[in-house]
Formats: structure tokens, sequence, C-alpha cells
């Protein structure tokens, strides 16, 4: 045995333990929050992927990566895939109607009673929100399985 090679360190507590499995869904809808207010007020799809991918790594530290991938249930990079296709749609639909490249679009259409309104601004925010969950994981993934 090598004794100059470095200690992984792992954090095998209870309290994490119980920390992770508690705060995830808190994280992932505080999330979801930052997301959709975030076209309209402070916040997007930047600082939401980021409050998402801190709680899967939260998560990833107290109970290890085979576990996040098992309740991820979608590769990192798949998402960073999404994003970027997200991305890439919200562009078009400005230049689809003569308007300059990257003008926002509005669609408002009824569900039941419900008036919804939907925007390409929400569609970017949304590709940036996976594309920065996917980046941030592949790479905190990578590193956690390439020191195991």
């Amino acid at each position: 045995m090598d004794d100059n090679k470095p200690k992984i360190m792992t954090f095998n507590t209870l309290i994490l333990h119980t920390a992770a499995l508690f705060l995830l869904p808190l994280q992932l809808i505080f999330s979801v929050f930052l997301l959709l207010r975030g076209h309209d007020e402070p916040g997007g799809g930047f600082i939401a992927g980021l409050v998402a991918s801190g709680a899967f790594v939260l998560y990833l530290f107290a109970h290890g990566v085979a576990s996040t991938r098992e309740i991820m249930r979608v590769e990192p990079r798949d998402l960073l895939a999404l994003g970027l296709l997200l991305g890439l749609a919200a562009m078009f639909p400005g230049m689809l109607n003569g308007e300059a490249f990257l003008t926002a679009q509005w669609w408002e259409f009824s569900l039941g009673d419900t008036q919804v309104k939907l925007s390409t601004v929400l569609i970017f925010d949304i590709g940036v929100y996976f594309a920065v969950l996917g980046t941030i994981l592949t790479i905190v993934m990578s590193l956690t399985e390439s020191e195991e």
C-alpha cells in the first residue's frame, strides 16, 4: 500500500445523510421558483441551475455517485444536450416572424379557465437551467468518480 497516495475524503455522517434527503426537494423547488420568476424579475436559468446542481452535489457528497445517478434517472450530459437544444429552439421563432434574431415571442392559450402565457424567453431560461445543471453535475461526478 502506498502511504503517499491521497486518501479519499468521505462524508459519512448521519446528519449529512438526513440533511441531504431533506434539503434535496426543497432546493429543487426553490430552483424552479427562481427559474420561473427570473424571466420577469431577478433570477433565471443560470442561478436556478446552480441551486439545483447544489442540491444534487450535496446529495452526492452524502450518498455517492451511484445513488445520485439513481435518483436523477437521467445522465447529466443528456441534460446539457437538452439545454442546448432548448436554447437553440428559442432563437428561431423571432426570425420566422420576420423579426430580429432572438426577439422575444409570446403565445397565449387557454387551459380550461386558466389563461397561460408561453414565451421564448422562458424556453431559453429553461435551456440555460438544464445546460448549467448538466455541466456542473458532469464535472463534479467525473471528478468524484476519478477519485474513487
